[in-house]
């Protein structure tokens, strides 16, 4: 059953632990909680790649004269891409868990339609799978990788 939780009404207490909260899962102090963590983790990215893009990569001169400092030059600038590439990732997991809350199916296992524990939330609020889920997945991707 799809809820949505208005961000106008709900306060999240500064003190607030959602793995102590017993009231209903995802509640909407719960629901809030995540959301200000995924957004502030968000913002945290975007900060960072911003700075990147300001103070290294714009700042990089590649065309080194000594073969040595350009190889790790290029090196360093790759592995820059490298991060900044999985950080563009992870913003799109974290706008996806966004919407999960937006339509009321946040927390709740994607595989099985179980609750994922707050802990494991709080833990990786970008969860899509139960623990339970989790480890058959990796199980089964290794199996497959073995073969």
């Amino acid at each position: 059953m799809p809820r949505s939780v208005s961000t106008n009404t709900v306060i999240v207490p500064p003190d607030y632990d959602p793995k102590k909260d017993k009231g209903k899962f995802m509640n909407p102090v719960m629901l809030e909680y995540f959301r200000k963590k995924l957004i502030a983790w968000r913002s945290e990215l975007l900060h960072d790649s911003e700075e990147t893009i300001h103070n290294t990569l714009q700042g990089t001169e590649l065309q080194k004269p000594d073969i040595a400092d350009r190889a790790a030059a290029e090196t360093d600038h790759a592995l820059e891409l490298r991060t900044r590439d999985r950080e563009r990732k992870l913003i799109v997991k974290i706008n996806e868990a966004l919407l999960r809350i937006d339509d009321g199916t946040y927390g709740l296992c994607e595989e099985t339609g179980e609750h994922i524990t707050v802990a494991r939330l709080d833990a990786r609020p970008i969860a899509t799978l139960s623990l339970e889920a989790q480890e058959r997945h990796e199980r089964l991707e290794k199996t497959h990788r073995d073969d």
